[in-house]
């Protein structure tokens, strides 16, 4: 049998394959009004194609955990009961289709209020209709181009740590199986586990303990109202490319077991993101090492992201034992039924919709 085709338990909740949608930002909710932060006709459409595609698991894109945590004012949101029911609608399609429905939990911290990427994402004029103040773990921009965060006070990472546990409550009354809490590229959290950007004196800031601090705070916060049966992931950036000053991959590996003990179920592992202006050496497979590491040497599962983009490529990860899934991101936006074609090359067999059948 196919590796990339067997069944993966986690937990009460089995995923029917190892082909799962990394969170991929749509930028297309309404900014303002009733329906702020809610996803419409768009993402209903984006998500529902690639679960009657067969993919197994599907990662909704970074989700806000309030209106100051979006990236863009067009961000999902799930810091209300109007963004709850619309999402209802997309978790109740993707469970239809034998899908599991997940979703990313997020604060973007000191790289929120930015413009849409495809109009060139540069930070929004503080005089903006739609711009805001963003936080971060301290005063340091993200590069020259981005305001000075407010660094946060303890009461208001007290504030934060309890909007990701309403977020995950909202996230289970929508329907959602998996939540995973976003730790990775150089928003909010990520930010105060490295030591480029995060240069507090108190208990957040310092020492390793004390930067990964806030993430476990987090991370229990969330698992406490999850449910015990579900699993809980949670998405890293296992390097920040630096030689030194940075996060590196030892302290991943350190910080995944840490994870582990505190409930975390499957750790997410990319890159980058925190470092404006890194050279970062990409290519087929680029972020698998990381995570590989990271299975190795933890008792930790993981799944590897990254240019993944062909059914041997995917398939070869898996058998070889470097991940337990993968995710693929631009390549399910290029082809949404990609877990129907490497199925098909395979030899393996992933649900067909009937409608589809004559595509068999």
């Amino acid at each position: 049998m196919s590796a990339l085709f067997e069944p993966y338990r986690l937990r009460d909740l089995t995923i029917p394959n190892r082909v799962w949608m990394s969170p991929m930002c749509q930028y297309s909710a309404a900014p303002e009004g009733v329906e702020t932060g809610a996803p419409n006709d768009w993402h209903f459409a984006h998500y529902a194609a690639r679960a009657a595609g067969g993919t197994g698991l599907i990662v909704v894109e970074a989700t806000a955990v309030s209106s100051e945590g979006r990236i863009t004012p067009y961000d999902l949101g799930i810091w209300n009961d109007t963004q709850v029911e619309a999402f209802r609608r997309i978790t109740r399609f993707l469970v239809s289709q034998g899908t599991v429905p997940g979703i990313q939990l997020a604060h973007a911290g000191r790289k929120a209020s930015t413009g849409l990427p495809w109009q060139g994402g540069a930070p929004l004029d503080p005089d903006d209709a739609y711009a805001w103040q963003p936080v971060g773990a301290s005063p340091l921009p993200f590069n020259e181009e981005h305001p000075v965060p407010s660094e946060l006070t303890v009461d208001q990472i007290r504030d934060v740590v309890g909007q990701f546990a309403d977020a995950a409550r909202r996230a289970l009354d929508a329907g959602f199986e998996v939540a995973e809490i976003h730790g990775a590229h150089g928003y909010l959290i990520n930010s105060f586990l490295s030591p480029h950007s995060n240069h507090r004196t108190d208990v957040y800031g310092g020492s390793y303990e004390n930067r990964v601090r806030l993430a476990l705070e987090v991370v229990d916060a969330v698992r406490e109202v999850w449910p015990e049966e579900k699993p809980l992931f949670y998405r890293v950036s296992a390097t920040d490319w630096l030689a030194d000053g940075g996060w590196s991959a030892d302290d991943t590996v350190r910080f995944a077991a840490e994870l582990h003990a505190h409930g975390v179920d499957l750790l997410d592992v990319s890159t980058g993101g925190n470092v404006s202006g890194v050279r970062i050496p990409t290519g087929p497979g680029y972020q698998v090492p990381f995570a590989a590491r990271v299975k190795a040497e933890t008792s930790l599962p993981v799944a590897a992201v990254g240019m993944i983009t062909d059914a041997e490529q995917a398939e070869k990860i898996l058998s070889n034992g470097e991940a337990d899934a993968v995710l693929l991101g631009r390549e399910l936006l290029r082809n949404p039924s990609w877990a129907r074609h490497a199925a098909r090359e395979l030899g393996a067999e992933v649900r067909v919709p009937d409608q589809y059948h004559r595509s068999v």
